[in-house]
């Protein structure tokens, strides 16, 4: 990147958490999980509005997007209604993205809920995944292809939502299917897709996963969540990422995040954004906002004052 790249005149964060370790998310107090980017307990703290401003302070940040925090799940109404009254206190986040498990026969009255809250624009739940591309089966419970979990996807369509994905690359021949069933629903590939894998191999069933996956109109992608466990998170790793995403979604359907504080386990969000900058030097002032700030705006329906 040229050092007189500019900054975006605004950025709007499409994918954040804010919590307080008063509410019930076990996997930040009595629990730890298997963790993509291993040992995760610096972030086991208190991290509010406040604490997102501070690690945003000199980008200008004009709207963002909180993405469920994995809440104890039978709480999940109880995130929505905690995440909207901060939003109401705060600003921060502007929108947001609820849990909904469409497998259970509790999926429409959870949704109808969140329906209540008036700052929810979707649903992000995480379907039935392998640990690798050779284990990867169609048609497993709770999958994409589960005809009941569909059948509670299905009910998006009525509020008018959208749908964040977060799995592996090697299950987005599923969500295209997903998308291509439902073409009114927005379907939103969370974290890049996952491409944690960095050897050629990796990489390229990364590559024709995305491909196969963004043929479908009404799927976008949200960069993020691309470090590497152990390692500072630099352009010259992720920026290939980067590009090779924005080139098969095009400028319109791809969106930057921070995934804070989440990706701070990897670097600093001036770091992780200056980044996105560096990697989208060669793109026109239009296009490069349509990246940081109008997609997201677009697909998450974000107040016009922005």
């Amino acid at each position: 990147m040229s050092d007189r790249t500019p900054r975006p005149a605004a950025v709007i964060d499409a994918h954040h958490h804010v919590w307080d370790l008063r509410n019930d998310l076990p996997w930040l107090k009595d629990e730890r999980i298997p963790f993509r980017y291993g040992d995760y307990s610096s972030i086991c703290r208190d991290y509010m509005p406040a604490d997102y401003r501070a690690d945003t302070a000199g980008w200008p940040v004009v709207g963002s997007v909180y993405v469920e925090a994995e809440w104890n799940r039978r709480k999940a109404g109880e995130e929505s209604r905690w995440v909207g009254e901060v939003a109401a206190r705060t600003g921060v986040p502007t929108v947001m993205v609820a849990w909904c498990d469409f497998a259970t026969p509790e999926a429409e009255a959870l949704l109808a809920a969140h329906a209540d809250i008036p700052i929810v624009r979707g649903v992000r739940q995480k379907p039935a995944a392998a640990p690798s591309p050779d284990a990867a089966r169609r048609g497993a419970a709770g999958s994409m292809d589960d005809e009941t979990w569909r059948r509670g996807y299905a009910l998006l369509e009525r509020h008018g939502w959208s749908y964040d994905l977060q799995t592996p690359w090697w299950h987005l021949d599923a969500a295209a299917d997903l998308a291509r069933d439902f073409p009114q629903i927005p379907l939103i590939v969370n974290h890049t897709g996952l491409p944690s894998d960095r050897s050629p191999e990796g990489l390229a069933g990364w590559h024709k996963a995305l491909e196969d996956v963004a043929s479908l109109p009404n799927v976008f992608i949200k960069i993020s969540g691309i470090g590497l466990p152990g390692l500072p998170w630099t352009v010259e790793a992720n920026g290939p990422v980067i590009r090779d995403a924005i080139a098969i979604f095009g400028v319109e359907r791809a969106m930057f995040a921070s995934n804070f504080p989440v990706d701070s386990l990897v670097g600093d969000f001036d770091t992780i954004f200056s980044g996105f900058v560096a990697a989208t030097a060669d793109l026109e002032e239009g296009d490069r906002a349509k990246l940081f700030h109008d997609n997201a705006a677009r697909v998450y329906r974000l107040p016009h004052a922005l």
